[in-house]
C-alpha cells in the first residue's frame, strides 16, 4: 500500500474516555477520518464507574476546546467552568453528547486484542513503516474483525488494571483468595449494599493519593452516622509535610482540600494511620483479615481492605509494535522523567505532545492516562494537549504539533531525588520544596531552564 493510499485510512482511537474523544475532535477538525472503538456499551465506560467521585478540576479543566466546536452547533454550552462535576456528570454532560455527536466514529462493544503492521510481526524491518497498521477486534457478541488503520492512538486509559496491595508491585500473599474482602475502588457510599459492606465496619485502606484520601473522607463521614466505623490508613512511607498534599498551596483548590480532609480524618480518631507499612501477605482470621507486613508487624484484625495503590497498563494488546518504554513507569522513554516520582513527586510535568511520545514505531500513540504508566499525576487537561499535538503531527502541521500554550497547577508539594516510597523520607523533612511556578513553553524542543516541574 503506497503513502497517497494509506492516508485515506482511518485513525484508530482506542477507548471512548476523555481524551480518546478528544483525540476524535481534534482529528475531525483536522479534516482526517477518526474511529474510537469502546470496549463498553456507550461513552466513559471507565469513568462510569466512579460517578459518584468529584473530580478535583473543574469544568472549565475538564472540557477539550475542539470538542466544545464540536459540540456547539448541537446548542450544547458547558457547564459553570468554576463548578466540580462528578464522574458521572461529566459522562452525561459532556462525554456522552460528544461521542453522539462523533455518530458512527465511535463503535461500542469493539475490545482491541491486537495491534500489529500488516504483514509483519514485531520482528519484520522489511518496508515496515510502508505498511497500514492492522488492528484486531473482538465484538460484544464474540465475532472476530481485522480493521486497517494509518495510525493508532491509545487512549485505552489504566482503569482496568488497579495495582495490587503487595509492596513489591505483586499481589500480597492470600491476596487472590480474599478477593471477597478486597476492594480496588472508591467506594460508592450512597448506594445501600455498599454502605452496609463497610457501616459499623473496621477498613483497612492502602495508599497514599487522591483516591485514598477520598476514601479516608468517605468513611470519616460513614463514622459520624455508623457508630463503631474505623479505618486503619496503610501507609509505606511515615507521615510529614506532604503526605497530605498540597493543602492551601495547591492551585487545584479541591485536591488540596481533598488531602484536607483526610488529615482532618486523622486528627479526628476516624482513622488510625499506620507508617511504614510494606505488605507482605494477608491471612484469615475467622470472618476478618489480618495484614502482615516485610518487617513482620501485623495490623490489628479488619473487616475490608480497600487497596487504592494506583494503576498500570495494560500492553498485551501492543506486543507486536515497537514501544520505547521505560523500564520503571511504563511510559514513553522521554515523558517518564519528567513525571518519574523517584525523582520528583510535585505532580507537574511541563506541557508535552507528540516528540515525547513518539515510539519507535511511527504512528503509534499512548496518550491520557496510558501515557503516563505507572505514574499517578494525570491531569485531564495535559491529554487534551497531548492529543491536539498528536493530531496537528499526523495531518503535517509540524509547527502546530510542536507549539503549545498551556500553564498546568502546582500541586504545591514536592519530594527529592529518590524518596519516593521511602519509609523515612516524610518524617525527615528531606526533599521539599522544589516546585517553580508553572510556565508556558514550547513543547518537542526539551526540558526548559525553569518550569513547573522538579
Amino acid at each position: 500500500m503506497n503513502a497517497s493510499t494509506s492516508d485515506q485510512l482511518p485513525v484508530v482511537v482506542i477507548g471512548a474516555g476523555p481524551i480518546g474523544l478528544a483525540a476524535a475532535a481534534h482529528l475531525v477538525e483536522r479534516g482526517l477520518e477518526a474511529l474510537v472503538l469502546e470496549a463498553g456499551p456507550s461513552a466513559a465506560t471507565a469513568v462510569r464507574d466512579w460517578t459518584h467521585v468529584r473530580l478535583f478540576s473543574p469544568w472549565a479543566e475538564v472540557t477539550d476546546p475542539a470538542a466544545e466546536k464540536l459540540l456547539a452547533p448541537t446548542g450544547w454550552s458547558r457547564p459553570d467552568g468554576a463548578t466540580y462535576p462528578t464522574g458521572g456528570d461529566w459522562a452525561e454532560f459532556y462525554l456522552q453528547p460528544l461521542a453522539d455527536v462523533l455518530g458512527d466514529k465511535v463503535r461500542y462493544g469493539a475490545t482491541v486484542t491486537g495491534v500489529a503492521r500488516a504483514g509483519r510481526d514485531r520482528i519484520v524491518d522489511a518496508d515496515r513503516d510502508q505498511q497500514p497498521f492492522t488492528v484486531h477486534i473482538q465484538t460484544a457478541d464474540g465475532r472476530e474483525e481485522r480493521l486497517t488503520a494509518r495510525a493508532v492512538i491509545d487512549a485505552s486509559g489504566t482503569w482496568a488494571i488497579p495495582s495490587p496491595m503487595g509492596a513489591d508491585g505483586l499481589p500480597a500473599l492470600g491476596e487472590k483468595t480474599a478477593a471477597d474482602r478486597i476492594s480496588y475502588r472508591v467506594p460508592d457510599l450512597k448506594d445501600p449494599t455498599v454502605r452496609a459492606r463497610y457501616a459499623g465496619k473496621r477498613t483497612a485502606v492502602i495508599g497514599s493519593g487522591a483516591s485514598a484520601f477520598t476514601a479516608l473522607a468517605y468513611l470519616a463521614d460513614l463514622t459520624t452516622d455508623e457508630p463503631g466505623t474505623h479505618t486503619a490508613w496503610i501507609l509505606r512511607r511515615g507521615i510529614g509535610a506532604s503526605t497530605y498534599g498540597g493543602g492551601e498551596a495547591d492551585q487545584l483548590p479541591a485536591r488540596g482540600a481533598l488531602g484536607l480532609r483526610a488529615k482532618a480524618a486523622v486528627d479526628a480518631g476516624h482513622a488510625g494511620a499506620v507508617t511504614g507499612f510494606r505488605t507482605q501477605a494477608v491471612e484469615r482470621e475467622g470472618d476478618r483479615l489480618v495484614l502482615v507486613a516485610e518487617d513482620g508487624r501485623r495490623l490489628d484484625p479488619v473487616d475490608e481492605v480497600i487497596v487504592l495503590t494506583g494503576f498500570r497498563p495494560d500492553l498485551s494488546f501492543l506486543s507486536e509494535v515497537r514501544l520505547g518504554l521505560d523500564e520503571r513507569l511504563q511510559a514513553p522513554t522521554a515523558l517518564a522523567p519528567l513525571i518519574d516520582p523517584n525523582v520528583h513527586s510535585c505532580g507537574t510535568v511541563y506541557p508535552h505532545g507528540v516528540n515525547e511520545l513518539s515510539h519507535p514505531e511511527q504512528g503509534v500513540y499512548l496518550v491520557g492516562m496510558k501515557s503516563y504508566g505507572r505514574a499517578p499525576t494525570f491531569l485531564a487537561m495535559t491529554g487534551y494537549e497531548q492529543v491536539r499535538s498528536i493530531a496537528a503531527a499526523i495531518a503535517g502541521d509540524r509547527e502546530a504539533a510542536e507549539r503549545v500554550e498551556l500553564t498546568l497547577p502546582e500541586t504545591g508539594v514536592c519530594g527529592g531525588a529518590g524518596l519516593y516510597d521511602d519509609p523515612d523520607a516524610a518524617q525527615s523533612g528531606e526533599g521539599g520544596g522544589c516546585c517553580a511556578a508553572p510556565t508556558t513553553l514550547q513543547i518537542g524542543i526539551g526540558a526548559p531552564t525553569t518550569s513547573g516541574g522538579c
